[in-house]
């Protein structure tokens, strides 16, 4: 059976993942800080839901324990935005910086080179999820675009570095979460994560080419 870690996956876009997955019958390990909201996805996905935050050492030894058996599939979804309401560039305390690069791009680039070794093995996949604020300029974003862009860049070297494993990262777009509304949007309007979920599990199911994914072009192309 193969097998799927998946980091901030008790709600929106994560939660919705672990849905398309378990309908394909992956065995599923994934992970958030609210225990109560991860409970839930767990028993929705017949998932082993580790409670914690990504940032952790500790946590993710745990994690990397709970998939010792073999891994196929390292999504890492869980991010933050950093302080709310998002400041301009120019009040950004480097402190607030540097925890969403914490999250952002150094947890994502422990868990890979945590389970490297598993995914090489069993020619697996790792789903690094970006954001179009990676490329574009959008006023407040700064730090959190900073961090995306910075995943990004990690994942297209990575890509390069390791020809055996697929490297995909991926844009979902606007969505309606709790994080878009958090950041001041107008997430009512959004389409709801499950269009990005099925969208992007196309990357997963048909093992499309290492680079970079948009939601909105994968569902154009189905």
């Amino acid at each position: 059976m193969r097998t799927a870690l998946v980091t901030g996956a008790s709600r929106g876009l994560g939660r919705a993942l672990a849905r398309e997955l378990a309908r394909d019958g992956w065995n599923l390990v994934i992970d958030a800080r609210d225990t109560a909201a991860l409970s839930a996805a767990a028993a929705e996905t017949g998932a082993t839901g580790i409670a914690g935050d990504v940032t952790d050492p500790a946590h993710r030894a745990d994690l990397v324990r709970a998939v010792s058996g073999g891994l196929d599939l390292l999504v890492n979804n869980a991010s933050t935005l950093g302080p709310t309401p998002m400041p301009r560039l120019a009040s950004l305390p480097a402190e607030d910086l540097a925890g969403t690069f914490a999250t952002n791009v150094l947890a994502p680039l422990a868990l890979i080179q945590a389970v490297l070794p598993s995914l090489r093995e069993r020619r697996g996949a790792i789903l690094n999820i970006t954001s179009d604020a990676a490329v574009e300029s959008y006023a407040t974003w700064g730090g959190y675009g900073a961090s995306k862009a910075a995943l990004e860049q990690l994942s297209n070297v990575l890509a390069a570095e390791e020809p055996g494993v697929a490297v995909w990262w991926a844009d979902p777009g606007e969505m309606n979460t709790a994080m878009l509304r958090a950041a001041g949007e107008d997430a009512d309007a959004a389409p709801p994560p499950a269009e990005a979920a099925a969208a992007l599990h196309r990357l997963i199911a048909h093992r499309l080419p290492s680079g970079r994914y948009r939601a909105a072009d994968l569902m154009a192309a189905r």
